[in-house]
This record gives C-alpha cells, sequence and structure tokens, in this order.
C-alpha cells in the first residue's frame, strides 16, 4: 500500500504485503487504515503510517464476495456483500456492532439490491451503489439509501436513462454535499437532501472508475 501526496509523490510505503489483493479503503474511527481483501474475503487492518503490522479484523471468508464497507460514529462496522461473476453469493449488507465482530447480522434484505461499493452518509444512513442483476446486459444502475439501524430502504438514487449509466462503483460525498458515483465513462451527482440527479460532472468514454476521491482544494 502506498500514500501519494498531492503532486502524485510516494510518501508513504507499507512494503510488500503477500496476498494483499486489495478492494476498497478507509479510515476507521480508530485511525487505523481498513482495505479489503477480496481473494481473502475479509478486511485488513493497517496503522496510518502504514509501518507497523497488519491484522485482519473479521474471520476469513465472513461474507462470499466483500464489496465495500464503512464505519458509523459508535464504531458499527456495515459490509456490503454481493454475487461474483458466476452467481454465487448473496447481496445483502451485514452490520458488526462493536466489540462483536466475530457475530455479523444480515441486515438489509431488498430483492433488487446488488451492491457494488458502501458508504455512510452524513446523515448517519447506508448508502449503497447496485448493478442488478450483476453484470447483466439489462442490469438496473441505482444508488440506494438504507436506514442503518433497520435495514428498510429509504430511497433509490436514479440516474437519467439516457445518460446510460453502468457499472456503479465508488462513492463519495463531496464537500459540497452532494453524492457522487463513478462508473462506466462517467462521473454523475445527486442532490443528496432531494435525491435529484445533477447530471454527470465527468464524461470520459474509455474511464472505468472503481473509486472516487474529492479534494476541498484551497
Amino acid at each position: 500500500m502506498l500514500a501519494l501526496d498531492h503532486q502524485g509523490q510516494v510518501v508513504r510505503d507499507s512494503g510488500q504485503i503477500t496476498g494483499l489483493d486489495p478492494g476498497g479503503g478507509t479510515f476507521g474511527p480508530d485511525g487505523r487504515y481498513y482495505v479489503g481483501l477480496r481473494s481473502r474475503r475479509t478486511i485488513l487492518a493497517m496503522p496510518a503510517a502504514l509501518d507497523g503490522n497488519a491484522e485482519t479484523l473479521l474471520a476469513d471468508g465472513v461474507v462470499p464476495f466483500p464489496r465495500g464497507f464503512g464505519f458509523a460514529p459508535d464504531r458499527r462496522l456495515y459490509l456490503a456483500s454481493g454475487v461474483g461473476p458466476s452467481g454465487e453469493g448473496d447481496n445483502t449488507i451485514v452490520v458488526f456492532d462493536r466489540g462483536e465482530a466475530a457475530r455479523g447480522r444480515r441486515l438489509v434484505a431488498d430483492p433488487e439490491l446488488s451492491p457494488l461499493d458502501l458508504t455512510l452518509a452524513p446523515n448517519g444512513q447506508i448508502v449503497v451503489s447496485s448493478e442488478h442483476p450483476f453484470e447483466a446486459s439489462d442490469a438496473v444502475t441505482s444508488v440506494r439509501e438504507y436506514d442503518a439501524a433497520s435495514g428498510e430502504l429509504v430511497r433509490v438514487f436514479v440516474p437519467d436513462p439516457s445518460l446510460g449509466f453502468r457499472r456503479p462503483r465508488g462513492l463519495r460525498f463531496g464537500p459540497d454535499g452532494r453524492l457522487y458515483c463513478v462508473g462506466e465513462g462517467h462521473v454523475v451527482a445527486f442532490d443528496f437532501s432531494t435525491g435529484d440527479f445533477l447530471g454527470a460532472v465527468v464524461d470520459l468514454p474509455r474511464l472505468n472508475g472503481q473509486a472516487l476521491v474529492l479534494l476541498d482544494l484551497p
């Protein structure tokens, strides 16, 4: 794992980590950096300086296909679980309560969910990018908001169909409070307060976006 400055220069280097196979990462409430381990199907915790021992937060194979995760202020961990290319797995969100990392519980049961990334909204709710059915030619692309306590579906954010937005992946809230999602060919934006689709803020035909970071620079 590498840390880069604003000029793209490497300022921290973890050194080689055997079997890393990373997928998504975020800082946790304890200040450590957490990264998904796709082949081991768990989450790795690293010191923020990338200079100490790494340890797994959850057991290997905790869900069939991890598809993004996020921490709530009370340190609950929400982990999206999707399906693989051959259709095995499940489509849900699992929550791990503070101090009970070994015993996750299924929180969301939404037949139209196929998660690809997850983040926590400023209002504390769970927000997930979804492509259902996964990788199907007629898949429905959406961003879905769930109640963090009950797992109930709250809202569905839908891009304008004429845009042809596909393969939604990385989700981020910007300094302006808007919700951004990157996918194939575009980065799109939503007004999170109203749910309105605001259009494409990036249009790049060869883009196959997997993650998104927004910086509030002077």
